[in-house]
C-alpha cells in the first residue's frame, strides 16, 4: 500500500502529533509512505519522524493580503499539490485539517485516487469564516469519506446531503522521556498543554486558580504551549500576583518529563476535537480535571472513574474542580489508577484498526 498524507505542517499541535502516528506506523509496516506539507522545507517537522517517510515541502502556505490574491494562492496550493500527488503515485490520499483538506479534494479531481478528508476540530467551532465555510461543505462531498473525532460532530456532515462520513478518534500513545533525571516542577504542581490561544481556557484557569492560591501556597501552575496569547495571559498573571506561581515554558519536546513530575492535568478549553494532551496526560498515568466543552472531554473521561468534568466556561465550576482535587490526594491516586486505562479504548492498535476499515471503505467506493 502507498498513502500520500498532506498537512499545513508538521508543528508542535494535536492533529501534527496524529499525522506523525500514522505516519511511522504505516511506513514501519511496510507501506510507502510520502508526507506532503505545504510550509517551506526551512520548517522542520517539531515531532520524530521514521527517516523511510518520504517528507515533501511545498513552500506554498502563507496569508493572502485580499480576496484575488486569496483566489489566486489557492490555485496555486492547488496546482502544486496536484504534481506532487501525481509524482507520489499513491494508492490513497489521506489530508488533515480544513482548508487543506480543500486542497486535497481540488488536487485530486479526476486523478481517480481515494481521498479521505480528516477534521480535527469541532465542525460548530471552527475558525474559517463564512466564506471558507461554504467552500468546505460543497468540497468534502468530493470526498471518498471524512472523518470526525466524535459521533456529536457527525450531523455535520450527513448522508442524507452527499457525505460520506465515519468516527476516527486521535490514536493514543505516551510521548517519550527525554531527560527523566533534570528537575523541571516543583511540587505540588498543576500542568496545562497546548496553544495559548482563547479556544485553550488558559484565561479561566488563572482566574480559577487565584481565587484558592492563598489556601494552597505550595502549588504552582506550569502550561506548556506557545501561541498568540502570550503577553495577554502575562499580563493577567501579574494582574492576578501569580507571577511566581505560573509559569509558560513555551513549546517543549520534553512533555513526557513534565507530566512525570506533575500532580494533576488541568484542561479548561471552551471548545475541542479529540485532545491529545489531555489523553496523553491519562496514558501517562495523571488525574486530569477536564472542561466539559462541546467535544471531546465526555468521549474520553468517565466522570469521577478516570477523570473529572466541569462545566464549561465556568470559573466557579472550575475553582470547585481545582480544590476538591488539590486538597485530596487520595481522589488523584484514584484517577490516576484509572486513567492509563484509555489506552484501552484508544490506543495505536486499536484507533490505527479503524483507520484501515477507513482506507477499505474510500477505495471501495473509488472502484465503483
Amino acid at each position: 500500500m502507498k498513502v500520500t498524507l498532506v498537512i499545513y505542517g508538521l508543528g508542535g499541535g494535536g492533529a501534527e502529533r496524529v499525522m506523525s502516528i500514522v505516519a511511522n506506523y504505516w511506513v514501519r509496516k511496510g507501506w510507502g509512505v510520502t508526507l506532503i506539507m505545504l510550509v517551506p522545507t526551512t520548517t522542520a517537522p517539531f515531532y520524530q519522524l521514521d527517516p523511510r517517510i518520504k517528507l515533501k515541502s511545498l513552500g506554498v502556505a502563507g496569508e493572502s493580503t485580499n480576496k484575488l490574491a486569496a483566489i489566486a494562492n489557492t490555485w496555486q496550493r492547488v496546482q502544486v499539490l496536484r504534481q506532487e500527488i501525481i509524482r507520489s503515485k499513491p494508492d490513497i490520499v489521506i489530508s488533515f485539517m480544513n482548508s487543506v483538506n480543500v486542497y486535497a479534494i481540488l488536487a485530486c479531481l479526476r486523478l481517480n485516487i481515494p481521498t479521505i478528508v480528516s477534521e480535527h476540530i469541532y465542525p460548530g467551532r471552527t475558525d474559517a469564516n463564512k466564506i471558507w465555510q461554504f467552500i468546505i461543505k460543497r468540497a468534502y462531498r468530493y470526498a471518498d469519506l471524512v472523518t470526525v473525532l466524535t459521533h456529536n460532530a457527525l450531523p455535520f456532515y450527513p448522508a442524507t446531503k452527499g457525505y460520506r462520513s465515519m468516527v476516527m478518534p486521535n490514536p493514543i500513545t505516551t510521548p517519550d522521556p527525554v531527560t527523566a533525571t533534570t528537575k523541571l516542577l516543583s511540587s505540588p504542581s498543576l500542568i496545562a498543554i497546548g496553544r495559548l490561544h482563547l479556544q485553550k481556557g488558559f484565561d479561566l484557569l488563572l482566574q480559577a486558580f487565584a481565587r484558592i492560591q492563598a489556601k494552597y501556597p505550595d502549588w504552582q501552575i506550569t502550561i506548556l504551549g506557545e501561541g498568540q496569547m502570550r503577553s495577554e495571559l502575562e499580563a493577567l498573571r501579574a494582574q492576578l500576583k501569580l507571577t511566581d506561581r505560573v509559569h509558560f515554558p513555551g513549546l517543549v519536546s520534553n512533555v513526557r518529563d513534565y507530566l512525570d513530575q506533575a500532580d494533576l492535568f488541568v484542561m479548561p478549553s471552551r471548545f475541542e476535537g479529540f485532545p491529545m494532551a489531555l489523553c496523553e496526560a491519562m496514558a501517562c498515568g495523571l488525574p486530569v480535571l477536564a472542561a466539559d466543552c462541546l467535544s471531546g472531554p465526555r468521549d474520553i473521561i468517565e466522570d469521577g472513574i478516570n477523570g473529572v468534568l466541569v462545566t464549561t466556561e465556568n470559573i466557579d465550576a472550575l475553582t470547585a474542580g481545582l480544590e476538591a482535587l488539590m486538597s485530596n490526594p487520595a481522589k488523584r491516586q484514584q484517577l490516576a489508577q484509572n486513567a492509563p486505562k484509555i489506552l484501552d479504548r484508544f490506543g495505536v492498535e486499536q484507533v490505527m484498526g479503524i483507520w484501515q476499515e477507513a482506507i477499505d471503505r474510500a477505495i471501495a467506493r473509488k472502484r465503483r
